[in-house]
């Protein structure tokens, strides 16, 4: 009965030391962050970031710590919280920021909300979604997808979600994340075509914190991919080289995954299941390809323009 909005915590945060519960609805999900330091000790040295929202707006929430393992893969995008015994902090200056699927959402960007076992013991509850009533004005998960065929009018660093069918698939491989530092980043290529061109989706993606889904992307399997960002090599011929890669918020999933996620009602997703539909499924299978190294961005075709 008590509850509090994001809107009135901005207002209020600063005069208060205990808030009233929050009611949210997860948006975005970013992968986890593994910070440990060999000389610290801290025990489960994870964070995640989410962002949620109610009728006010949108703003970060933070799980830290042992909440991670608990709680993170049970809470996904779309998934309604009830929060109690939270904390408010400044919000972290440098974090990535997805792009919100309705633009016209107000966001909270000054203040973020800390989910912590301790000081003060967060209390997180699920709602069942057949339990989430209208009248609590929690917004929808909006996505913004889009075919091949528009990809190309797209400019760089562009924001997007994209359905297809796989049609090749690379092997992992990895890029060190720093010059001489020892960790790596992992990733794969991977081919999706929607119907809507000649030409696929390029997809790098990035090992997120779904190894269920990133190491089972096979060929003929349905590809969704969200907060995608746009690549363009915009020195030499900018529409050779145009391809999608994973941001810091992205989501995959392959068959088997999709039922019951918020995307599976957007137009675009629906006109890919009824192309898919008009499909041979051996025709397709004759163009698939898997594995085997791929050169990518192609380097150019002579000694001195490498």
């Amino acid at each position: 009965s008590k509850l509090t909005s994001l809107g009135q915590l901005e207002m209020t945060w600063r005069s208060r030391v205990h808030f009233n519960p929050l009611l949210v609805r997860v948006l975005h999900k970013s992968r986890l962050r593994y910070y440990g330091k060999p000389d610290k000790k801290v025990d489960m040295p994870y964070q995640a970031y989410f962002e949620v929202a109610d009728a006010s707006g949108m703003m970060s929430m933070v799980l830290w710590n042992s909440l991670c393992p608990e709680w993170y893969n049970s809470i996904k995008v779309g998934t309604v919280l009830l929060l109690e015994q939270y904390a408010i902090k400044n919000s972290y200056p440098f974090k990535t920021q997805p792009t919100p699927g309705d633009s016209q959402m107000k966001r909270f960007a000054t203040i973020e909300i800390s989910l912590n076992v301790r000081d003060p013991p967060t209390k997180i509850s699920i709602i069942p979604e057949e339990m989430v009533k209208p009248e609590w004005g929690l917004p929808e998960v909006k996505y913004r997808f889009i075919t091949r065929s528009e990809l190309e009018d797209l400019p760089n660093n562009h924001s997007c979600d994209v359905i297809g069918l796989v049609t090749f698939v690379g092997r992992a491989e990895r890029a060190r994340k720093r010059e001489h530092g020892e960790d790596f980043w992992v990733y794969r290529w991977a081919h999706a075509i929607d119907g809507t061109s000649d030409q696929p989706f390029i997809l790098e993606l990035f090992a997120t914190s779904q190894p269920d889904m990133f190491e089972h992307i096979h060929p003929m399997t349905y590809l969704v991919c969200t907060q995608m960002r746009v690549v363009r090599d915009l020195t030499e011929n900018p529409s050779s080289t145009i391809y999608l890669t994973t941001s810091n918020e992205s989501q995959i999933f392959i068959t088997g995954w999709h039922k019951g996620q918020p995307y599976t009602k957007d137009t675009k997703v629906k006109n890919f299941i009824q192309w898919t539909k008009t499909q041979s499924e051996a025709d397709q299978m004759k163009k698939t390809v898997i594995g085997g190294y791929y050169p990518f961005p192609r380097p150019p075709n002579n000694f001195l323009k490498y």
